[in-house]
């Protein structure tokens, strides 16, 4: 499954670069022969597998061992842990080594939450088949925080989240398409104006659409009044 979507686009260009470096190891190698099995049934009874805790001790002590001065953090993805969002992925972003841990089946031997990993992630409150899909989206978020990753630092700070706001709307050529209007604030060429309009909107879709990220008393609540009126 990996590289998968990460081959390519701004996480791909930044692998090519040697930003960052993205590996899959496959549990199977540090699992017993002959069967290399890396899941087994619960103690106690229950339906599905367990991932069994050798194969994932080994795999991490093996990544370490290759670089053990690096600094690393182990994180599993688990629907249990703490929810990924874009201040999460910059924190990891400064951290040289991240060992994903991706979940299957019924998910991990409680040893290996209790004595392996350094943090739980979770991307969302639904269930996924296993955690690779997880770990793209979180490799994604956080390649765009490593410097150079991305071409233009202020894109990145500009980005939807980065300041607890959705972003605002955008607009391109033509001014006029099928009797909709490009706003006209944004044709005045006035920056100023352009700015608190972009303020004012990227506030107010914010509030619709994701309330939970309004900071109470934010400074930027009642900003824009003026650009109300330029829609």
């Amino acid at each position: 499954m990996f590289p998968g979507p990460l081959a390519w686009g701004v996480v791909g260009k930044a692998m090519e670069r040697g930003l960052l470096r993205v590996q899959a190891r496959d549990l199977r190698e540090f699992a017993d022969p002959p069967h290399r099995q890396v899941d087994d049934a619960p103690f106690g009874g229950g339906a599905g597998m367990v991932l069994k805790p050798e194969p994932l001790f080994r795999a991490v002590r093996a990544i370490r061992s290759e670089r053990p001065e690096t600094p690393t953090r182990v994180v599993l993805l688990d629907p249990g842990g703490r929810r990924f969002d874009s201040r999460l992925a910059r924190e990891l972003s400064r951290i040289p080594r991240v060992v994903l841990i991706c979940g299957r089946y019924e998910g991990v031997d409680e040893r290996v939450r209790e004595h392996l990993v350094d943090d739980e992630i979770s991307i969302g409150d639904y269930v996924l088949s296993g955690g690779e899909l997880a770990a793209m989206v979180v490799v994604e978020a956080t390649a765009r925080f490593v410097p150079g990753v991305v071409g233009r630092a202020e894109s990145v700070a500009a980005d939807s989240f980065e300041n607890r706001r959705l972003d605002h709307p955008h607009y391109t050529r033509p001014a006029s398409f099928e009797g909709m209007e490009v706003p006209r604030v944004l044709l005045s060429g006035d920056h100023a104006r352009i700015e608190a309009w972009r303020r004012e909107r990227a506030e107010a879709r914010t509030r619709e659409r994701r309330p939970d990220l309004i900071d109470a008393g934010s400074p930027e609540a009642g900003a824009g009044d003026e650009a109300r009126n330029e829609r």
